[in-house]
């Protein structure tokens, strides 16, 4: 139990070592608040502890190095003229008030050795937030405003990516919610979708309602939306059309074949026998008797119920600006329907179970054409999802 409390106390201390040299070297190299973490965290489960107590003026050097970073930086943001730098005053005025409201709780924090409290000099920074998010949203609004008015598709979600932010840092401001949804809008490919069956063999009803269910598809294009019926109070900028070219259906089929299976199995034992004729004898006096292995046979009848079915397809996709066919995938999807059932004669020992499990006794009808189609289709509509998600559309 002894050596068990020893060895505790020194992963303890191995690990407090640790974790006060990744600080020190966090402050060496620059990354105050991340030394500042380190030490909050460790503080935090016993800021009394002696353990921790060389946490305390590390805490208190890399705040105080952190403050005057963020004011030295101030200073220049705050004297250039470039609209670009009021995001980063923002976040500075949010990073330092943070970093102070994360020691404050922590507070008093004292120096045994040293017999004071560690200083910290904290500022009410909440008037100058307000008024550098004020500056920050007025400004990303009224260039938002004014990109919007001749931003194409690519530039429009630019203008939605600022909006977000604008959004998320000063909830509901001004026209936000409005110039957000136009962006997002504008920032939209709109394709209208169409399928086509040249097959001369007619198509489910509901097989062509899920080709043309892309809500059910699952498809992760951002910025893309697809539309199966014509709103048209919108430019599409994309036809995409399905195109069914072939649909092929084989004869119900079923096909026999005789196997004959054989197995050895043991069937009692005899007893072995020395040249006298007498029973043989072990090293204990027992008699020696070995496995009686009998063969068996088993015939089986197999039958096997065959359908098949196959959909080819082509996936266009037109660009409406230019009236040029941009993309043409083939795409083709099998269906194979197979039932087994047959009869066994003999001894069915000789067969695996798992082989006795695929014989059903007897046939069952064969799927319909259209349900043959219908399940072809299931797997169309996997490739065309994947043919959707892999388009570049520009």
């Amino acid at each position: 139990m002894k050596q068990l409390s020893i060895a505790l106390f020194a992963f303890i201390l191995f690990t407090s070592c640790g974790s006060i040299k990744k600080t020190e070297t966090a402050i060496n190299q620059g990354s105050y608040d991340q030394a500042i973490n380190i030490s909050v965290e460790e503080l935090v489960d016993g800021k009394n502890s002696k353990r921790n107590q060389e946490y305390i003026p590390l805490l208190e050097q890399a705040y105080k190095k952190a403050v005057a970073q963020d004011q030295v930086a101030l200073k220049r943001w705050q004297l250039d003229p470039n609209p670009s730098v009021l995001e980063s005053i923002y976040e500075c005025y949010l990073r330092m008030d943070r970093r102070q409201n994360k020691i404050r709780p922590l507070l008093p924090l004292k120096l045994q050795k040293e017999n004071r409290e560690a200083s910290f000099t904290f500022q009410d920074y909440n008037a100058k937030i307000i008024d550098s998010r004020t500056t920050l949203s007025d400004y990303l609004l009224s260039t938002s405003t004014a990109m919007l008015a001749t931003a194409n598709t690519l530039e429009s979600r630019n203008v939605y990516d600022d909006l977000k932010y604008l959004d998320k840092i000063n909830p509901n401001f001004k026209d936000t919610r409005v110039l957000l949804q136009k962006a997002l809008e504008k920032g939209t490919h709109y394709i209208l979708v169409d399928l086509d069956n040249q097959s001369e063999k007619v198509l489910p009803k509901r097989l062509e309602e899920e080709l043309l269910k892309f809500s059910t598809y699952g498809i992760n294009v951002p910025w893309t939306q697809f539309h199966n019926k014509k709103i048209y109070s919108l430019v599409y900028d994309y036809d995409l059309n399905i195109i069914i070219d072939g649909i092929f259906i084989s004869p119900e089929q079923v096909a026999q074949k005789e196997l004959i299976k054989e197995k050895q199995i043991k069937d009692g034992f005899i007893y072995e026998y020395d040249s006298n004729n007498n029973v043989k004898k072990d090293s204990l006096g027992n008699d020696i008797k070995t496995d009686k292995l009998v063969t068996i046979k088993a015939n089986v009848i197999q039958n096997t119920q065959l359908k098949e079915a196959n959909i080819s397809a082509v996936v266009q996709l037109t660009d409406n600006r230019t009236l040029q066919i941009g993309d043409r995938f083939p795409v083709s999807s099998n269906y194979v329907f197979s039932y087994i059932y047959g009869a066994v004669y003999g001894d069915k020992r000789a067969l695996d179970d798992s082989y006795l499990e695929t014989i059903n006794p007897q046939a069952v009808i064969f799927p319909s054409n259209e349900q043959m189609i219908y399940d072809t289709g299931e797997d169309l509509k996997t490739k065309i999802k994947q043919i959707l998600n892999n388009l570049n559309y520009q």
